[in-house]
């Protein structure tokens, strides 16, 4: 406990080992900290080192009256990485929110929804199933697994096989569409 007050002390001072001996100590807990909020390797590596720079800078504002050196360390590792994470949300708005709707687009998304329908319909009826439960009602490949009483790696086969047989029914329609336009022409 002393050592720590001494290290501290010096560290008011700029005294750069006094730093480095520090950093040592508290280093490897207040990393743990920063990774287990970001989940990012480098990016807990960025901030660990931006904490101990603001350690640096701001140490004369350290008041052991106040709290542990480790709790005010943590307080600057946490409030650096909240900050990071808030600035990676979208801030502004980018997309167009406006009240009128294209007449065109919302045609065009109802021709390609009763094709995309019609599509499924040619589906086995576990293909069929698997892809309801996954892509249009929202669960997990674990969670549609249990609801189709199949193992989980039969079920990943089956949205695995519907999916080529889409994607083989859809190249299809766009051959089928190039021949019908070229004929027109």
């Amino acid at each position: 406990m002393h050592n720590n007050e001494i290290l501290i002390s010096n560290l008011k001072n700029k005294d750069e080992a006094a730093l480095s001996q520090l950093y040592d100590a508290y280093a490897p807990a207040i990393y743990g900290v920063i990774f287990r909020m970001c989940k990012d390797e480098q990016h807990a590596q960025n901030i660990l080192q931006d904490t101990f720079l603001t350690i640096w800078d701001k140490s004369h504002q350290y008041n052991p009256e106040k709290g542990k050196f480790y709790t005010w360390a943590y307080r600057i590792a946490k409030n650096k990485t909240l900050n990071f994470l808030r600035s990676k949300k979208k801030l502004i708005q980018t997309e167009d929110l406006s009240v009128y709707k294209d007449e065109t687009e919302t045609l065009k998304d109802e021709v390609d929804t009763f094709q995309l329908k019609g599509y499924l319909n040619k589906l086995e009826p576990h293909h069929k199933k698997a892809l309801e439960l996954v892509f249009f009602n929202g669960l997990t490949h674990r969670e549609a697994h249990k609801e189709m009483d199949v193992p989980l790696g039969t079920f990943k086969s089956y949205i695995k096989q519907a999916l080529k047989k889409l994607k083989l029914s859809y190249d299809k329609a766009i051959v089928w569409l190039l021949i019908l336009i070229e004929v027109i022409r």
